[in-house]
């Protein structure tokens, strides 16, 4: 299978989608009727230099 064969398989297939961070464009999605997931994720906040060291320990 040539690699234009692979590209047009995949806009062919049923899209899946994994939503991480805006909520809205997930809802967005649904509406659509497209398979979606949301994850819930936002960026850890930003910790004291020593908070930090120690939750790097830990993780």
């Amino acid at each position: 299978m040539s690699n234009v064969e692979k590209i047009l398989e995949l806009f062919r297939s049923e899209v899946k989608i994994v939503n991480v961070g805006l909520e809205y464009f997930y809802k967005e999605l649904k509406k659509q009727g497209v398979q979606a997931v949301h994850v819930m994720w936002q960026p850890r906040p930003k910790l004291e230099k020593d908070l930090e060291e120690i939750l790097d320990k830990i993780l």
